[in-house]
């Protein structure tokens, strides 16, 4: 097929938020370097990174203009030197820069395929939310059958699979999600569903856990609800992973690391995981893979918007009215 010398895509214009996200119709198509491929993309995946970005919190992130997005599924087009994996006329899934756009280039090493049976968009969040989901389950929070898991933002893109995940592995789950989202949860597997917008999360985990707290926290909201996340763990042995801040900052100090909150806090970041420990990453795929062929992991159809409408996806998914993967269609 030709590959145009331009192509539309959604450039961020401020630091400002998504509302300054606009669709332009001139963007170069970018050239795959040695070790990339170009691929032509079918689906982009939408994620709270792309918020952070948006506004200017997401470290050593892009400068304005630039064009969004970051994780997306297509065919390949074109390869560059030294290119021995994936094809043109494959179908691959992967994360890089420029997603929100008809054409984005990929890493050839870390383009994975797109598993027998899928469609592309049904296999978008397979590198960014289930890997998140499963390393902040096992190799970070060492979760094990009859322990009990708290999982925030549980009707997510990462919250649903972590829900999956954590009951395969014989946790009993106690899930958070705005009271609209409760019956999606539960038809997920989980054991309890709390309100994530009103009431004392703590006392009521606390509740449950007949006073000893759970064992692992997966901590995305951040905010006002980390506290609650710190303060539900088991004393001790208590796990809490950090890997999102959709609720903003929330600081800790060292005198309530000692004095009021004694849990292990882990700081997780997909993209660093896979830079810093190439190895667990390998790992976690390969159990994915587990996952998906026993059933676990099964692909869902995401909610999807038009290209144009992206800022309104982001803006939904900001305000937390969303349920489930959301994906682009350039």
């Amino acid at each position: 097929m030709s590959i145009p010398a331009t192509m539309r895509a959604l450039q961020q214009t401020s630091l400002n938020g998504p509302q300054d996200m606009c669709l332009i119709t001139d963007a170069p198509v970018p050239v795959p370097g040695q070790g990339e491929v170009l691929i032509r993309v079918t689906a982009a995946g939408v994620n709270f990174a792309d918020i952070s970005k948006a506004r200017g919190t997401f470290l050593d992130g892009p400068r304005s203009p630039y064009l969004a997005g970051f994780e997306a599924a297509g065919e390949v087009v074109a390869v560059g030197e030294a290119v021995t994996g994936p094809q043109p006329g494959a179908r691959v899934v992967g994360v890089g820069t420029g997603a929100f756009a008809e054409y984005m280039v990929l890493p050839a090493a870390a383009a994975v395929p797109v598993p027998s049976g899928w469609t592309e968009q049904q296999a978008l969040g397979l590198v960014v939310n289930w890997p998140t989901a499963l390393a902040a389950l096992k190799p970070l929070g060492g979760i094990a059958a009859g322990q009990v898991v708290l999982i925030h933002a549980a009707a997510g893109g990462t919250g649903q699979a972590a829900v999956r995940i954590a009951k395969h592995y014989g946790a009993t789950v106690i899930a958070t999600a705005s009271p609209g989202k409760h019956e999606t949860v539960r038809a997920l597997g989980a054991d309890h569903v709390l309100d994530s917008l009103g009431g004392d999360l703590a006392a009521e985990v606390t509740e449950l856990t007949g006073g000893s707290g759970v064992d692992v926290v997966l901590e995305s909201a951040g905010g006002a609800t980390f506290a609650a996340s710190l303060a539900a763990a088991r004393r001790v042995t208590g796990r809490v992973v950090v890997y999102g801040v959709a609720g903003g900052e929330a600081p800790i100090t060292n005198w309530e690391l000692v004095y009021k909150h004694q849990v292990h806090l882990i700081g997780l970041n997909i993209g660093v995981l896979i830079q810093a420990a190439p190895q667990i990453f390998g790992e976690l795929m390969g159990e994915l893979s587990a996952l998906i062929a026993a059933g676990v992991l099964a692909p869902s159809r995401p909610t999807v918007y038009e290209l144009a409408d992206g800022p309104k996806a982001l803006m939904e998914l900001e305000a937390r009215a969303t349920v489930g993967k959301l994906a682009l269609l350039p």
